[in-house]
């Protein structure tokens, strides 16, 4: 296993990772893997940019909850703002996975 350079736990600790729900999902037109979604942290609503249409449906993932980074420098992406990224897997091989937890938790919930 391949692995990236050693980060020290203080650096770690600057990720925020959060629970969002998903309250909207829509193809960013003119893109193939562009998804533009509304995700709800609780206390707010973010819109965030993702490269996850060719695995997952809009109707798919609206209204389920998944890991989001969301103290990233917002980005433009096609013309559109991106505010924290959705946490996935993927493999080498093409298999893909959104990450989802195993028992219900409130939107906005801190990953630790």
């Amino acid at each position: 296993m391949e692995t990236k350079e050693e980060i020290s736990y203080e650096d770690f600790q600057k990720l925020d990772v959060r629970m969002g729900k998903v309250l909207s999902a829509e193809r960013i037109p003119e893109t193939d893997k562009l998804l533009k979604l509304s995700v709800d942290f609780g206390d707010e609503a973010r819109q965030i940019v993702s490269g996850i249409a060719e695995y997952v449906s809009e109707d798919d993932i609206v209204g389920k909850l998944y890991p989001f980074v969301v103290n990233l420098k917002t980005r433009t992406i096609k013309g559109e703002e991106s505010n924290g990224m959705i946490m996935a897997v993927s493999t080498e091989e093409g298999d893909f996975a959104l990450l989802i937890p195993h028992a219900p938790v409130p939107a906005g919930s801190k990953i630790k």
